[in-house]
């Protein structure tokens, strides 16, 4: 008997919102016990430009959670006391390693009861983060969206944000519609999952065209100098100066502990797209003949299902139903004489493959091309310039393996996606298209601007030519 297919209202999805919160976020926690918190974070920006923020938390009184009553209310929490966290650590001139008890105690009550991580996430940085401009106007537009919290207080670093929470209401749609695309393959109905896969292919484009919109007001050198930094988690982050990660202190004992930073593969989203249309990724650096030497077991991508471990409980398990029952890639191979249908599919392929693509342009662009720039001698006439130490100055052991916010490598992860997005197209000059692979003298293989047909990727730009050769898997953290 085939399980039933998910209600995703029993895991606070709806087709209005998807993942964002189907009720606005709190802008401030209601009951005055919280007013300490509040006030920190109404003046987070200020706190850390006088650098008199953690003499503000050391001094804080430990507040309980008790006086949390509602779901929007422990959201609030968490974005509060994740801003807080992240403000403390990374606003000094080095990163503090210790978190006091009264960052700690609270943090691990709200994230227990969200079943997230102690560090700030794509759900504490997005899904719960803005609010619209307009209260007549819809709230999931993105010329309707402001943000509630930010550590810079600038434009570049809200207009970060509020692209991500933008392509998540834009996507919105495509749950249900996919949903109904499931149950109809289960009963034959090649035009109805037809007509499904069309709008979705449609709807991923227009997530890409939101996410061009990056560069119209987030700037790269103001991205990478300024925001990023206060993204970064504990892991993997020795060169920027935080060896064993994060010193979480709950009043009684003292635990070390390491946390990727926000991701968007982090997006539940993103993840949806993929389970429903079938793509599989391994782990990188791994191909298809790998698993064909290895009795075609296959391997999925380990980083890809730990970033689910910093979702929201419900949307994790949301995926996990999913997952169960997506049956649109088998009914799409079992009528490859179905020309309508498996255009319609290889579209959607198409179109995902192009929105990663339009992301590892964003990562040149914004964190490889910077990176360069940051390592340039300083031309300063300033005699004695404060050395700091973040994500933006640390200078990797292995120059190849620059980091992300999660500490993972950049560009290898993408590229694989990418390519793996492509792979199980149908129709064979589809995956001929859609393949990164060496072609023909007669054909062209759809790749990246600059990028070889043996996977070589070299960005160009006003900071010289930069190659990506690492040998790492990650994925950029944006």
């Amino acid at each position: 008997m085939l399980p039933p297919v998910p209600n995703p209202a029993e895991f606070g999805v709806t087709s209005d919102y998807g993942f964002l919160s189907p009720e606005l976020p709190l802008e401030v926690l209601p009951d005055p016990y919280y007013a300490d918190w509040e006030m920190i974070i109404g003046n987070l920006h200020p706190l850390i430009l006088s650098k008199r923020l953690q003499s503000m938390v050391d001094h804080l009184p430990l507040l309980s959670v008790i006086h949390l009553r509602t779901e929007a209310e422990w959201r609030r929490a968490y974005v509060v006391l994740v801003f807080i966290l992240h403000g403390y650590v990374w606003s000094g001139d080095s990163p503090t390693e210790r978190i006091p008890p009264q960052l700690t105690v609270p943090l691990f009550k709200v994230c227990e009861r969200l079943e997230l991580p102690p560090v700030a996430t794509y759900a504490g940085v997005c899904l719960w983060n803005y609010k619209p401009v307009f209260a007549d106007e819809p709230a999931t537009n993105l010329d309707n969206l402001a943000c509630l919290q930010t550590f810079t207080g600038s434009l570049d670093e809200q207009w970060f944000y509020l692209i991500s929470v933008a392509i998540e209401a834009r996507g919105a749609p495509a749950i249900p519609l996919m949903l109904r695309a499931i149950t109809a393959a289960r009963t034959g109905n090649s035009q109805i999952v037809t007509e499904c896969l069309q709008r979705l292919a449609e709807t991923i484009d227009e997530t890409s065209t939101l996410l061009q919109r990056m560069y119209e007001n987030c700037d790269p050198y103001v991205f990478y100098n300024r925001i990023r930094p206060y993204l970064a988690g504990s892991k993997n982050m020795s060169d920027a100066g935080l060896p064993n990660g994060l010193l979480y202190d709950d009043g009684h004992t003292l635990e070390y502990r390491q946390y990727g930073g926000g991701s968007n593969a982090q997006s539940s989203l993103i993840q949806f797209f993929d389970i429903i249309l079938g793509v599989e990724h391994r782990p990188t650096g791994t191909s298809r003949s790998d698993e064909q030497s290895t009795d075609g077991i296959k391997s999925r991508n380990s980083f890809i299902h730990e970033m689910r471990t910093y979702m929201p409980g419900p949307h994790r398990r949301f995926l996990e139903q999913i997952d169960s029952v997506a049956n649109i890639r088998p009914f799409v191979e079992a009528r490859r004489g179905d020309s309508a249908l498996c255009i319609a599919y290889d579209a959607c392929l198409a179109m995902l493959r192009v929105l990663r693509d339009k992301h590892i342009t964003i990562v040149s662009r914004y964190i490889i091309l910077q990176s360069r720039s940051a390592r340039q001698p300083s031309r300063s006439t300033n005699p004695t310039p404060t050395a700091v130490t973040n994500l933006a100055t640390a200078t990797p052991a292995d120059k190849k393996k620059l980091r992300g916010t999660g500490g993972t490598a950049l560009i290898p992860f993408l590229k694989q996606a990418r390519d793996e997005t492509g792979e199980p197209a149908i129709d064979a000059w589809a995956r001929r298209l859609l393949s990164n692979g060496p072609a023909d003298k007669n054909f062209a293989s759809l790749s990246k601007v600059g990028e070889q047909p043996d996977g070589h990727l070299e960005v160009v730009g006003l900071c010289g030519t930069w190659t990506a050769d690492e040998n790492e898997g990650g994925i950029c953290h944006w």
